[in-house]
């Protein structure tokens, strides 16, 4: 990926990469020696609150369901150290980004309601019926 293309999000947006900060810094875990000597973690930082690629409607759904993901500042920070090269670090966390962003832009659509069936109203005051009748029968009887 060229560093001057912007990112397809969706149909609807669309984000230049000049709005997103990738940073290279040096990976933990195994690796020996290769990791001690090599930059391959990526972070990748985008600040929601001001991107000017979003609409305001997209920018207040974005805030909302991306909240656990964003710090103080509503930025949006994302690491990939996986891979031992930091171009595959890159692409997969650029790839993440894509995927929450897509995932974070869907609307669900509201709940149509329903009426229950008039058979399951009968099935259900049956059964309270029966219930009903069985705690009756459990109970000591009176003397009159």
């Amino acid at each position: 990926m060229a560093e001057h293309t912007a990112i397809r999000v969706s149909g609807a947006l669309t984000i230049p990469r000049d709005e997103l900060v990738l940073k290279a810094s040096r990976s933990g875990g195994p690796g020996g020696q290769h990791v001690n000597t090599s930059s391959t973690r990526i972070e990748l930082v985008w600040d929601v609150a001001a991107s000017p690629s979003l609409d305001q409607a997209q920018r207040a759904h974005l805030l909302t369901r991306l909240a656990t993901k964003l710090d103080s500042q509503g930025k949006l920070r994302l690491v990939a150290q996986d891979e031992r090269s930091q171009l595959r670090n890159r692409e997969a966390v650029i790839e993440r980004f894509i995927q929450l962003v897509a995932r974070g832009l869907v609307v669900p659509r509201k709940r149509k309601r329903t009426r229950p069936p008039a058979a399951s109203k009968r099935a259900r005051l049956e059964s309270k019926r029966k219930r009903g009748a069985l705690k009756r029968e459990r109970r000591p009887p009176t003397e009159e």
